[in-house]
């Protein structure tokens, strides 16, 4: 078991970790980007990576206040689903209403890692090849999907 801040910086030190995996990796559109805090450019979408003692996860979160347009963005994502899963390679599990950790009322789309540690040396590379190829695929689809989002603003 781990005291608080010893728990801390392991996490920051794996997020380091990954945050150096990618550092040379250029956005499709050829842009430097922060992958660990990628973001999106619209407002209340939110591409978030997650590790813990249990998992690992990628996520599309979106957590508009207003319900309505939640949806409308969900609704939108649906619209890609397939152009989004040829991208990634896979199929991700599709949540259309969830209640996040602070108690908000979100959409997700999002593909765990079961089985995994962060907390766990032997179990990093296994989550940055989960995660790194991921998050690079959600920017080509990004940067191809993005202009019918802020449309829809």
């Amino acid at each position: 078991m781990y005291t608080k801040e010893e728990a801390a910086a392991l996490k920051k030190e794996f997020w380091s970790k990954l945050r150096d995996e990618l550092a040379g990796q250029r956005s499709a559109d050829g842009k430097k980007v922060a992958w660990v805090n990628y973001k999106t450019g619209v407002r209340d979408i939110y591409f978030r990576m997650h590790a813990d003692k249990k998992e690992a996860a990628i996520s599309i979160d979106i957590a508009h206040a207003d319900l309505g347009i939640q949806e409308l963005f969900y609704e939108q994502f649906l619209e890609f689903k397939t152009y989004l899963h040829n991208i990634l390679g896979e199929e991700w599990i599709w949540a259309p209403q969830i209640q996040n950790a602070y108690g908000q009322s979100i959409s997700t789309i999002y593909k765990p890692l079961a089985g995994v540690n962060v907390f766990n040396k032997k179990d990093w590379n296994k989550i940055i090849k989960f995660l790194k190829p991921r998050i690079v695929a959600l920017d080509e689809f990004w940067c191809d999907a993005m202009d019918n989002f802020e449309a829809l603003m």
